[in-house]
């Protein structure tokens, strides 16, 4: 059996895991922040072994890394890594998506579309996080019945890279929720038209490599870039 004391522990660490986590999502602690364990365990009233718990949590997600003499900081965007990922993802979600689209029934839809419609209520109160989340659960929906296993996981190792570079990528680009969710009602109206596969494809793969030139025009809004964008045939 667990000793009391081992399960309040680590109860407390998770209480602040989600603090942390919750304030670096809100961009309230911004990339290079850093986090000093005492400050934290006194703001919540906690010891700092906690603390120190979470923040290793954090650090195997690549959120915080740990710097000698200087300690723990909420991480920088990687910038390479993330374009690289985004590309890939775009490539293999798409695919997926294809393969995926004849074996959606009704109901899958109208899970989609349901969540696509939580994700627009939040556009005035906007939560990064709680955003991101749900955009990952409409995607997941729509290639989650592909029904290739090779692509699943490629498609499941690209959104794990991307929880850990930056799980809230919509907080820096604020401008772009808005047209993610009416990009996603096209994928949809395209899936139940029965629309061509190819088309299917290149619309979602498009739709993802718009967020990432909108992340690409965000960070180096002074220096233009080509887009990443292609065009179906």
């Amino acid at each position: 059996m667990t000793p009391p004391d081992a399960v309040l522990a680590g109860s407390k660490s998770q209480v602040a895991y989600d603090w942390i986590r919750q304030r670096i999502s809100a961009h309230e602690f911004g990339p290079g922040y850093r986090l000093v364990l005492g400050s934290i365990a006194a703001d919540l009233q906690m010891s700092v072994v906690p603390v120190r718990e979470a923040i290793r949590r954090l650090e195997a997600e690549r959120l915080v890394t740990f710097e000698k003499n200087v300690g723990a900081r909420v991480s920088v965007v990687d910038e390479d890594e993330y374009v690289h990922t985004m590309q890939t993802l775009s490539l293999v979600e798409g695919f997926a998506t294809r393969l995926a689209a004849p074996h959606l029934s009704g109901d899958d839809l109208l899970r989609a579309a349901e969540i696509n419609d939580r994700m627009r209520r939040l556009l005035d109160d906007f939560d990064a996080y709680r955003y991101t989340q749900l955009n990952q659960q409409f995607h997941q929906v729509l290639f989650d019945h592909c029904p290739n296993p090779h692509i699943l996981d490629l498609v499941g190792r690209g959104w794990s890279r991307l929880a850990g570079l930056r799980d809230t990528s919509f907080a820096l680009i604020p401008g772009r929720p808005h047209h993610s969710v009416d990009e996603h009602d096209r994928i949809l109206d395209l899936i139940r038209d029965g629309a061509d596969p190819l088309e299917i494809e290149m619309t979602t793969r498009n739709h993802r490599l718009r967020t990432l030139d909108a992340f690409l025009e965000a960070r180096h809004s002074d220096t233009p870039h080509p887009p990443t964008t292609t065009e179906g045939r």
